[in-house]
């Protein structure tokens, strides 16, 4: 009995706790007086573009809001794209008009709180895998601009699905939390003395673009390491690389153009190919930036500041490093040769498609192949204007030794590195297919 009343009374602790957090995050998200800061003098839309719709479909675009709430072949914005987590899965909800199972009903207050405070129309905390931490540096125009477009697309009746999280993350209120200890409710403020150019790029990045959310390592409770900005991170399986500055680790190296052709295209010769949820970004979101815009960007990520981490991007010492001398190098080559030569060919340098290319990508330089494996199980397409890549996936075909020996073999022969893969490996990484 003693014990029970313990854990009952440590039990109503945490409930007591959490109820006064809450309370107090919610009134600092309703009461506090975030919607006064000064605005960006910074607009995320060209000042070209005066047509309202235009103009928020241009930052709809921009921030990418497609990528997260449209499931492959389903209605734009109906939510239900799943984000597998190392504590379970979130679905994105439905961000159409639908006044049932949607926004519809949500005032532009509601729908700028959400987007600066990370909470619904009800003043619930919102997971911030809804990248809210730099969507709150958007002015109100731009938000309310991307509202405006959204209530003007069709509706879709699309009920949330229920996100499937272990104890203690399915405790919503703790978010609220969270949100007390890493949300800076902050308008972005141009920086003085850096060009008109630079600050667009900056705006364009890290509160539209959201490319920290990706690129940039979370700690443990899951918040971004600031100080490690953009140095790379992995998130549901696949690597995103550090876009630092650094001329080894980052991008450092790359030229102004093979930059904006990666962000523009998805492509850059002897560079990388955009795959898996980089893919998607390029796909909906950057190859609809005016050049200015990629200029601007590309401005940006050159001042990054450099950090060390991730994958080198210092070019493999041979075009075509011998195969790594193991038990399985035979049997990667074989597989090789049987179904990836005829489109990327023995070289490397790629049949019809530049996508098709491997030499010098990062992919092929990770010792881990993270990306290469996540491709070779999956397969990847990317639609840029009227070019479509395509790669079929081979995770059904191939047993997890077979996928393992091929992946060893293009790390060695296009990559110049050690192919460590185990089969393990990539049964591992098959679970979060």
């Amino acid at each position: 009995m003693k014990i029970g009343r313990i854990i009952g009374a440590l039990v109503g602790l945490i409930v007591l706790v959490g109820i006064v957090f809450t309370a107090y995050a919610l009134l600092t998200v309703t009461q506090g007086g975030d919607e006064n800061a000064k605005q960006p003098s910074v607009a995320g839309a060209p000042a070209d573009i005066t047509d309202p719709k235009a103009r928020g479909e241009y930052l709809t675009r921009a921030a990418d809001c497609a990528a997260c709430h449209t499931v492959p072949g389903g209605q734009p914005f109906a939510g239900g794209v799943p984000f597998k987590l190392p504590f379970g899965t979130l679905y994105s909800s439905n961000i159409t008009a639908d006044k049932d199972t949607g926004i519809g009903k949500w005032s532009d207050d509601d729908f700028v709180r959400a987007m600066h405070a990370g909470v619904d129309k009800d003043g619930h905390p919102l997971y911030p895998a809804f990248p809210y931490t730099s969507y709150t540096a958007l002015s109100r125009d731009d938000i309310l601009a991307i509202k405006a477009y959204l209530f003007s697309l069709p509706v879709a009746h699309a009920p949330a699905r229920a996100n499937e999280l272990s104890f203690p993350y399915n405790q919503r209120w703790a978010i609220s939390l969270w949100n007390a200890m890493f949300l800076k409710k902050q308008r972005f403020e141009p920086q003085a003395g850096k060009p008109e150019a630079w600050n667009r790029g900056a705006y364009l990045a890290t509160a539209l673009g959201h490319c920290g959310e990706c690129h940039t390592p979370r700690n443990a409770a899951f918040a971004l390491k600031h100080g490690e900005a953009l140095a790379g991170a992995e998130l549901q399986g696949w690597k995103a690389y550090n876009i630092t500055s650094d001329k080894d680790h980052g991008v450092g190296a790359w030229t102004d153009q093979e930059l904006a052709d990666y962000l523009a295209k998805g492509h850059a010769a002897g560079r990388g190919t955009a795959s898996g949820p980089m893919g998607e970004v390029v796909e909906n979101s950057l190859q609809y930036l005016t050049p200015a815009d990629l200029s601007a960007l590309v401005a940006y990520l050159r001042d990054v500041p450099a950090r060390q981490g991730g994958v080198s991007t210092a070019p493999a010492a041979t075009a075509a490093a011998p195969a790594t001398a193991n038990a399985t190098a035979g049997l990667g080559e074989q597989l090789f040769v049987g179904a990836c030569a005829g489109c990327h060919l023995d070289n490397g340098q790629g049949r019809q498609s530049e996508y098709a290319s491997l030499a010098g990508m990062r992919s092929v330089r990770d010792p881990h192949a993270t990306n290469l494996t996540q491709i070779v199980l999956g397969g990847s397409r990317l639609s840029v204007g009227n070019q479509h890549a395509f790669m079929p996936s081979f995770g059904e075909a191939y047993t997890d030794a077979e996928i393992a020996a091929l992946s060893n073999y293009v790390l060695s022969h296009f990559g110049g590195q050690p192919g460590t893969l185990s089969a393990s490996d990539v049964a591992e990484r098959r679970k979060g297919q």
